[in-house]
């Protein structure tokens, strides 16, 4: 009977595991549009003097508002638990938004990070209080920016531009809070992975409908 239990633990056991977390929020096909065909950018100044856009290109947008120093700790769990892993796609982008004259205090964050990650996926672009209000409220967010234009969480905008999260049963998961490892790790990391094999699944349809042509 020992011997038995044994067995089960070191080989059924395993198998039983993989299959139920196999079946959970990685098993989704697709992530659900929140709102679509959000706004682009426009001529807003980047901080390196590139067009940034959100045409073709999977986005992780944030709000850093007027304390970007003061939550810079936000952006290091956001680069550890998520960049590092995807900065090397090319179709992936991250990309704060932040009120004008706050340049500098970008410019400081972007050599923080530079320290030890190549930085060439992280996007900073500056407009206007009233320009961060107006596109802020066009992504229809059940929550508000706070008093400093800010806000700890990010989200994922897809390739036509469409915001991207989960509709669970009682509510709507729209963002992922950077102030908490654990759900970039767990939450956003999943949904993630998610959108980026919706695209490799696409590409490889359409690869392979090619060769049959």
């Amino acid at each position: 009977m020992k011997k038995n239990i044994v067995l089960f633990v070191l080989f059924i056991l395993p198998i039983v595991a993989y299959l139920f977390f196999a079946s959970g929020v990685n098993s989704f096909t697709k992530l659900p549009v929140i709102t679509a065909n959000t706004a682009d950018f426009g001529n807003w100044q980047s901080l390196d003097g590139k067009t940034v856009t959100l045409d073709g290109k999977v986005t992780i947008l944030g709000f850093m508002g007027t304390e970007l120093l003061k939550n810079r700790g936000n952006l290091f769990n956001l680069n550890q638990k998520i960049y590092q892993r995807y900065h090397e796609f090319k179709d992936v982008q991250f990309v704060m938004i932040c009120p004008t004259e706050t340049e500098e205090d970008a410019k400081k964050v972007v050599d923080a990070l530079g320290a030890f990650t190549d930085v060439a996926q992280w996007r900073f672009v500056f407009a206007s209080p009233e320009e961060i209000k107006t596109y802020y409220a066009q992504l229809k967010l059940a929550e508000e920016l706070d008093d400093k234009l800010g806000t700890p969480k990010v989200y994922i905008i897809d390739k036509k531009r469409n915001l991207r999260g989960r509709k669970l049963v009682k509510n709507t998961k729209e963002g992922y809070n950077t102030f908490h490892p654990a759900q970039l790790s767990n939450e956003m990391l999943d949904d993630f992975k998610v959108i980026l094999y919706e695209y490799r699944a696409a590409l490889k349809k359409n690869n392979n409908a090619t060769r049959k042509i």
